[in-house]
């Protein structure tokens, strides 16, 4: 009989809840949560695989110092020490602590509590500073409070929905999943996507503005201006609620239809259709993410949106208003906290002295921040000069994920004292660690979590603690207690959360957004059974969907909302010598850095290497085919990846995802390439528009490899593993031969002298098979060619799982095809079932012709859908190609 656990997913911030069971004999399955009001039971293919990404291979399982195991004690008080002493030396901020999204908010609390009332710096900050600040910002210029007026419903409930700066469909694939639902079920709502490439998003759009890179301050500039001189303006709201709209419209109005096309790339037509849509729409929602936020002109991008939905008093109401989409699934309880370095805990702020006194007075510190501390870039550049003295990183892995990563990698290697703590022994990060520290991961943890629309819900634990591990509130308020700080002194993460609550209603009367009173004194039952719910929650509120400023009330001293008057920037930084535009970014089914997903097979087989988008008019003028190799260069780094020509990428723009690292692919951290340049308002990294230059990489020797066990290839010049189902997956590529290619495998495989290879060598072709059976089992594979080699890639892994007796079956694996009796599945296109192409393709043949029918009869797209437009787009394929 299994037991099931209510918790919430870990990844982005649409804040699924997902229902755990452990079976007796502790296998872990998981399900959607069909009561949690963000999911209602639905679950993306990373949420569906979680159970996959329990296990404890590569865990830190105990404190260790030097790359020793050391006990807690020792551990904890080398940390108080050294950073006791760096404070009595150098003063309080000569210490530092980045943080993570990936904390829950008792532990986000308990780091913001030492660092900002007890040291007395406001040096904390978070990756979340890479993802949303530039939203904060904007929201803080505008509202006079980091507010997200609206809630998921909204989506449903509008006429028009605009996506920009979001690929909706692979990076919140239950808000994708419930807006097609919604325009399925209400066929006029319209649905307008503005992004540089043709995302999957694009497959339930209206309308697609392939805008430039920093395009959108332009476009909604100009859309102000339109919507002034139209019935649309609201001129009621703005004159009760706002102020600053003659300056807004006098800077919008001043770019003419032929400014706004240069600027924004788009043709007249479009941008004329994209004006009327929101003006004669009434119900419309803007939903923005990364796009919008990682650029150098990120504040901007989000002011410019919310002018305009102030400017029509489309805010506040059901089915309407700005909506900023959160990248992690804590980076609002991050913000609620005072994650950031510029803000105070409960949303209160650190330039303003009033709210600065009433967190002292209710924390009882002997001290308080005085001014904002130092945002990520700039805290890793003090990190590099000497400034920052001891530096501890949780939950994240900044020398693959900042911008210039590799000189932050330096930084870090450099600093005197760097503290890391998290539940891998080995990333990029870790590996730079003076003192390690376990912490607990998913399915451990216990604590809540903020999603993108306020609303807050529980991760519970419902595995047991393995080996040492501690939760991280925990460390950091032990390391408080030993560089002797009273007010540290809690037991469970209930105890965090009721203090959490109890300063959110401290002196709060209505004047501040951020308010849960109603969980003042909450105690440990209490807080096992909370439900779901949406922030505010003052005492005595009831619970229900909640939404901001329909009728006025912001947060701004008056009362009243500001429009900003926003510049338009330049759209490009390329030059003669970096000419194309790298745009970074995320895929369907990786996370981050891949230090979870990266555990999946199922997860790895849609996209099992690092690789660049390219359009095919830019591959043919630089002598680049589709699968080659590619090298990509700016000022600050290099990264070898495989090239996808698609026509879906822009011409001149480049898009590279940002998860693989060093554990993953010999030089794909994409980041290393990104300049260190950052919004001016927000700190916020522009990860969009990075000038680079892109040239062929050319090998000698290209192959592809499986193995049971996970090989050592760093002799390779290109090499990429992927966990596959009963080993890896590896790509390889050689400049040079080996002079020994059985000896090669041996070394990198771990196979014994006694076990004999089977292949053959074509010393003409430079065509080399080599693969190794020890009894029936398929225990290692290598193919290599002088051209990217040919194998059916999927079918090779599988035959990792199979039983080998006779020599057809490993003639066949020698061949790096099936037999006739044998089907090859395909590239994967549904990993949620392990659907490849192949079967689609079948199925369509057979009279499959709608992602309906190919689902009913491979299963292919109805578990999370998140593959739905790319069967689409295989099904339109293969009918056209029928009818030529």
């Amino acid at each position: 009989m299994a037991t099931d656990v209510k918790t919430t997913c870990p990844y982005c911030g649409v804040g699924c809840g997902v229902i755990a069971s452990v079976a007796d004999d502790g296998v872990v399955t998981v399900r959607g949560d069909p009561e949690h009001p963000a999911n209602f039971g639905r679950l993306c293919s990373k949420g569906s695989a979680l159970a996959e990404t329990i296990d404890l291979d590569g865990r830190g399982l105990f404190p260790e110092i030097g790359g020793q195991r050391a006990s807690w004690d020792a551990a904890l008080d080398l940390v108080a020490q050294k950073f006791s002493k760096a404070i009595a030396e150098y003063g309080p901020d000569s210490v530092a602590f980045y943080v993570s999204g990936q904390l829950l908010t008792e532990d986000y609390y308990i780091a913001n509590k030492l660092m900002k009332g007890f040291i007395g710096s406001a040096n904390v900050d978070t990756n979340s500073r890479l993802c949303m600040s530039s939203s904060v910002t904007g929201h803080r210029r505008a509202f006079g409070s980091d507010t997200v007026p609206g809630a998921y419903e909204d989506l449903e409930l509008a006429d028009l929905v605009i996506l920009t700066g979001s690929n909706l469909a692979w990076c919140h694939p239950v808000i994708y999943q419930r807006l097609g639902a919604a325009k399925a079920a209400r066929p006029s709502m319209k649905i307008v996507v503005i992004d540089p490439r043709r995302t999957m998003t694009c497959d339930i759009a209206d309308l697609h503005l392939a805008i430039r890179p920093d395009g959108d301050v332009a476009l909604f500039m100009g859309l102000l201006a339109h919507l002034a001189a139209s019935s649309a303006i609201d001129q009621n709201y703005i004159a009760a609620h706002t102020q600053g709209f003659a300056e807004a419209f006098a800077t919008a109005s001043a770019l003419s239809l032929i400014d706004l096309m240069e600027r924004t790339g788009l043709p007249s037509m479009q941008i004329r259709e994209f004006f009327r849509l929101f003006e004669t729409t009434k119900k419309v929602v803007t939903c923005y993410s990364q796009g919008v936020n990682q650029s150098s002109s990120g504040t901007d991008k989000v002011n410019a949106i919310i002018n305009c939905h102030l400017a029509t008093g489309r805010i506040g109401r059901p089915g309407m208003g700005p909506f900023s989409l959160t990248g992690q699934p804590n980076a609002m309880g991050g913000r609620e906290v005072g994650g950031l370095a510029n803000m105070l805990a409960a949303h209160m702020a650190i330039e303003s002295a009033e709210d600065r006194d009433r967190v002292q007075r209710f924390w009882v510190s002997p001290t308080i921040a005085s001014k904002p501390g130092l945002k990520a870039v700039d805290m890793f550049r003090a990190v590099a000069d000497g400034r920052i003295k001891a530096l501890w990183i949780m939950a994240t892995n900044p020398a693959v994920s900042m911008p210039d990563a590799d000189a932050v990698e330096a930084a870090i290697k450099a600093c005197p004292f760097v503290v890391v703590s998290d539940i891998l022994r080995e990333t990029d990060t870790a590996r730079h660690a003076h003192v390690l520290l376990p912490s607990l991961g998913w399915g451990e943890k216990d604590g809540t979590v903020t999603n993108s629309e306020r609303r807050i819900s529980r991760q519970r634990p419902f595995l047991p603690t393995p080996g040492e591990a501690k939760a991280d509130w925990w460390q950091v308020a032990e390391v408080g207690r030993r560089m002797g700080f009273a007010g540290f002194d809690f037991h469970s993460p209930a105890d965090i959360f009721a203090e959490h609550a109890a300063l959110s209603a401290f002196e709060n009367d209505g004047g501040r957004d951020f308010d849960i009173g109603a969980y003042v004194g909450i105690d440990r039952p209490a807080y096992d059974a909370i439900a779901p719910f949406q922030w505010p929650r003052s005492a005595g509120m009831k619970p229900g969907v909640t939404r901001f400023f329909a009728d006025g009330g912001f947060y701004h001293s008056d009362r009243i909302a500001r429009f900003i008057a926003v510049q338009a920037p330049a759209t490009s930084r390329t030059n003669e010598q970096y000419s194309l535009t790298l745009n970074t970014g995320r895929i369907r089914d990786h996370w981050h850095t891949m230090t979870r997903t990266g555990k999946s097979a199922r997860l790895s087989s849609h996209i099992a290497e690092p690789f660049a988008e390219m359009h095919p008019a830019d591959a043919m003028e630089l002598g680049i085919r589709d699968a080659d190799l590619v090298e990509l260069e700016s000022p600050y780094g290099k990264a070898v990846v495989r090239t996808l020509v698609t026509e879906r990428q822009a011409r001149g723009n480049i898009f590279v995802p940002m998860h693989w690292n060093d554990q993953f692919a010999a030089k794909a951290r994409i980041d290393a390439l990104v300049a260190p340049v950052t919004d001016p308002f927000s700190g916020q990294p522009a990860s969009k528009n990075v000038a680079i230059a892109v040239r062929p990489f050319k090998a000698a020797f290209y192959g592809f490899a499986i193995s049971v066990d996970r090989p050592a290839v760093s002799q390779a010049e290109y090499w990429a593993l992927a966990k596959a189902a009963g080993g890896w997956r590896i790509e390889l590529a050689f400049m040079d031969a080996m002079e020994d290619w059985v000896g090669w495998c041996r070394t990198a495989f771990g196979i014994p002298e006694e076990i004999e290879p089977l292949g053959y060598a074509d010393a003409q072709s430079g065509d080399l098979r080599l693969v190794f059976f020890e009894g029936e089992r398929l225990i290692a594979a290598l193919f290599l060619a002088r051209e990217p080699v040919a194998v059916a890639r999927n079918w090779a892994v599988d035959q990792l799982a199979a039983k080998h007796v006779d020599l057809r079956r490993r003639f066949a694996v020698v061949a790096g095809r099936p037999g006739a009796d044998q089907p090859d599945p395909g590239a994967t296109v549904c990993s949620c079932f392990s659907v490849g192409v192949n079967r689609i393709i079948s199925a369509i043949r057979g009279g499959c012709h709608s992602v309906e029918t190919v689902g009913r009869e491979t299963k292919a797209g109805t578990n999370c859908g998140s593959c739905r437009a790319e069967i689409r787009g295989i099904i339109n394929g293969c009918l056209a190609a029928a009818a030529e």
